[in-house]
């Protein structure tokens, strides 16, 4: 598979976000003509960042100025470009700006996720493999932890459901139209270049570099997995080679490293990381959200033999590193 990226066409929404940034520069390092789709200019996105780690991404990215809700727009896209390959990562995805605006939400996360998967099949004869993103926040809250593929859809709050909507229309494109898409359910994301400081991992490292004690919104006790994102760019880009090898289109993947953590747990260990003796401020304000939530990625081993890179302390300390020298520059 080494030469399977090299000059071709992949279409990436959602190129400038966490995720994306780091799939996008993959893809380009392995040679692949990279299409995104850019919603909003965000220059401080590292998709667009001058360090010597992404200062020539932006000269080999093709850019299509517009939104998901173009159907028009993503058809011609997929047809000029004669797009092989289609990673589908756009979405509004901040719990926060769902429940308070559920429709824009439900715009991006169904509406976007329906038109480009039927831009994808009235361009069926160029496209061979879709990935598109989910989230653990599609199972909502259940009884059986971990959750595996198996576990059904039960999305209760805006952005669980519109997460929900999206896995189950990805899997109606498979069974009526045989389009190749996989779907992906990853845990919470972290890591370098996420300015998202709502989150809890680049909200508290930026805390403890100002020496201000770190907030967590719920009571601390919540449980979540935590997936460092360059496992996450490694694991999209090899579930798209293995929709090429393998017959297994129409298929959903837990990607995780398994590790489930109390968000206070997660702070604390990024106080020792920083060498801080600061406090963290529990708030206990959270609503609207799963309190219990981790993924079994069985599947993904057994059948796409993937596995994470990177330890959880590996991870954390690069996102730290990251973010320090992020300071330096007063980006923020």
């Amino acid at each position: 598979m080494a030469d399977i990226w090299k000059n071709r066409n992949v279409f990436i929404t959602g190129a400038t976000g966490l995720l994306g940034s780091w799939l996008t520069k993959l893809m380009i390092d392995e040679g692949a003509n990279v299409i995104c789709l850019n919603r909003d200019m965000t220059p401080k996105s590292i998709v667009w960042s001058s360090s010597s780690e992404f200062i020539y991404i932006k000269d080999k990215l093709t850019v299509v100025h517009g939104c998901l809700e173009d159907y028009q727009l993503l058809e011609r896209a997929l047809n000029e470009y004669e797009i092989e390959v289609v990673f589908h990562l756009g979405a509004q995805t901040i719990v926060g700006v769902a429940n308070r605006n559920p429709l824009s939400t439900f715009e991006s996360n169904i509406r976007g996720t329906y038109n480009l998967l039927e831009a994808c099949r009235r361009n069926r004869e160029t496209i061979k493999a879709i990935v598109v993103a989910s989230s653990d926040k599609a199972y909502g809250i259940q009884k059986k932890l971990p959750y595996d593929e198996s576990t059904p859809l039960r999305g209760t709050h805006p952005y669980d459901v519109s997460k929900s909507c999206a896995d189950l229309i990805s899997y109606t494109y498979y069974h009526t139209y045989g389009l190749p898409v996989c779907v992906t359910r990853c845990g919470n994301l972290f890591g370098p270049g996420d300015l998202n400081f709502n989150r809890i991992v680049p909200g508290t490292i930026r805390s403890i570099l100002h020496g201000e004690r770190p907030l967590i919104r719920s009571d601390g006790s919540y449980i979540r997995d935590y997936f460092y994102v360059k496992d996450g760019a490694f694991a999209y880009k090899h579930l798209a080679e293995k929709i090429y090898e393998q017959n297994i289109a129409g298929e959903s993947f837990n990607l995780s490293n398994e590790i489930q953590m109390t968000v206070l747990e997660l702070v604390d260990k990024i106080l020792d990381i920083m060498g801080s003796s600061l406090e963290p401020d529990i708030l206990g304000k959270a609503s609207n959200e799963i309190k219990h939530q981790y993924l079994s990625a069985k599947k993904a081993h057994e059948i796409l033999k993937w596995h994470p890179r990177y330890t959880l302390e590996e991870s954390l300390k690069e996102t730290v590193e990251w973010y320090k020298d992020f300071d330096k520059l007063k980006k923020y």
